[in-house]
């Protein structure tokens, strides 16, 4: 009998033995499950956390750069609304309610320089101010731009600016795109100007933009004066020295055909700037499992 209970009790035991080791696979099975699905979610929600950072950074950027430029009026949080944007208009914006941006630093400041303002200019009659028949002062044109009062009186004002300031001295400077019929009648006018005419104008090519500083180009322009007077000539020379674009002479060859006759052959470089734009940036976020 004590033996039979002894067999009993065993048989218990490892019958507990056994439940108790199903309990604990079960158990681990659903930790192993539970670690598995928290490891994932915690996974989503910084990926997500990272793809929303990433939208604020690239919202923000956008807003600081129309912001600065002056496109629209400043939002009235950190970055601009969908409905701010769909609002803005910039051709009714006045200058007033743009202060401090690159929009407003060039139609006050840059417009109104003094020492652009004194380089000699042919007025168009557009900047012919009837009153004065004279050319319009930047007061002037700035008491034009405070009056309007309509997006085409503004619009109007701004182009007025724009054509009959300073401003216009710096396309003429340095344009912002490869032009070479102007690049031609702009030596031909230097030319008339000295008092005399070219045998001869022409391109010759461009330099290669890694031999200029970032940004800049240049178009090379053949020359040729024959039977100039001496003073005709030399005349030309210093009235492309003090032309408002540069003119870099690359190399020159002068000589006599008489007395007073002095002929010119010169090969010049002009130069001119890429067109200036917003680069838009592309970033990719990619989750740590496809990283792996």
């Amino acid at each position: 009998m004590p033996k039979e209970i002894a067999i009993g009790k065993r048989a218990k035991i490892s019958q507990a033995q056994q439940y108790m080791i199903l309990a604990v696979l079960g158990a681990s099975l659903v930790l192993g499950v539970a670690v598995s699905l928290v490891v994932h979610f915690v996974k989503q929600i910084s990926f997500n956390t990272e793809v929303i950072m990433a939208e604020d950074q690239a919202i923000d950027a956008y807003s600081d750069v129309i912001k600065s430029v002056g496109v629209c009026k400043s939002p009235n949080a950190r970055a601009y609304s969908a409905a701010e944007l769909e609002a803005c208009d910039p051709d009714s914006i006045t200058i007033s309610e743009i202060p401090d941006t690159l929009r407003a630093n060039v139609l006050e400041t840059l417009a109104a320089n003094e020492a652009l303002n004194t380089v000699p200019k042919d007025s168009a009659s557009s900047c012919i101010n009837s009153e004065t028949k004279k050319s319009y002062t930047y007061e002037e044109l700035n008491k034009i731009y405070n009056k309007a009062k309509t997006t085409e009186e503004l619009v109007a004002a701004s182009q007025l600016i724009k054509s009959c300031s300073a401003l216009r001295i710096i396309p003429d400077a340095l344009p912002a795109y490869k032009n070479e019929e102007a690049l031609l009648a702009s030596l031909d006018k230097l030319f008339r100007v000295s008092g005399g005419e070219p045998e001869s104008l022409s391109p010759s090519g461009t330099i290669e933009a890694s031999d200029l500083a970032d940004g800049l180009n240049a178009v090379i322009v053949n020359l040729t004066v024959e039977d100039a007077t001496t003073e005709e000539t030399m005349k030309l020379l210093t009235n492309i020295e003090r032309s408002i674009r540069e003119y870099n002479v690359v190399n020159a060859t002068i000589s006599w055909s008489g007395p007073e006759i002095l002929s010119l052959r010169a090969q010049a470089t002009a130069f001119y700037r890429d067109e200036s734009s917003v680069v838009e940036e592309e970033k990719t976020i990619v989750s740590e499992d496809k990283q792996q």
